[in-house]
């Protein structure tokens, strides 16, 4: 069985948001287009997204006092229950099957830091549906989307990045996160 992972689709990480990033609006709008396409593809579709705590540093990852360094300290984004927490308007959400929030109260990069609302991990999601290959979609591809993939490579999972659907902060650290990822053994793929 074949999963999807979109990775972070969040309003603070497209155009406009606390941490945007170039191609974010694009990503989300062609998630949809390649669902709508390919209904039957996946056995099940999940997303994550980062859900902040608002009223304090998130173990370090905000920088509150000071410059953030945007390497392990960033600007407050995706605050829980905030507009930037939210999907991207482009992404039709009618096509998740399921939701992760990770990150609440602490750095987390990869889908497998988090959890759905009732407490199940996204290894026990995963087993639920017998999946055996993921396919990884999103933002942004030299973080989260990477994070995500590797931790599923490491959980012995068969992985492809679908290229045309993932942005990065900047092109030489996404160009150098999917040489990373294919190295590590993910199909690098371009589907549409």
């Amino acid at each position: 069985m074949r999963a999807l992972f979109i990775i972070d689709v969040q309003n603070d990480f497209t155009e406009g948001g606390a941490l945007g990033v170039d191609g974010g609006a694009a990503v989300a709008s062609g998630i949809t287009e390649y669902l709508e396409a390919h209904p039957d593809r996946y056995g099940v579709v999940v997303a994550s997204r980062d859900w902040h705590h608002g009223d304090d540093d998130n173990g370090g990852h905000f920088a509150l006092d000071g410059e953030p360094d945007f390497v392990t300290t960033w600007p407050a984004h995706c605050v829980a229950g905030t507009p930037g927490a939210e999907y991207h308007p482009a992404l039709d959400v009618s096509l998740i099957d399921a939701h992760i929030k990770k990150g609440q109260g602490v750095p987390a990069y990869s889908i497998f830091e988090g959890t759905t609302d009732d407490g199940q991990t996204v290894p026990q999601l995963l087993d639920a549906h017998q999946v055996t290959d993921i396919d990884v979609v999103g933002i942004a591809t030299d973080y989260c989307v990477r994070a995500s993939a590797l931790d599923a490579i490491g959980g012995g999972w068969r992985v492809r990045v679908l290229t045309d659907l993932v942005a990065g902060v900047a092109l030489a650290s996404s160009a150098a996160a999917l040489e990373e990822l294919e190295a590590a053994g993910a199909e690098l793929a371009v589907v549409r």
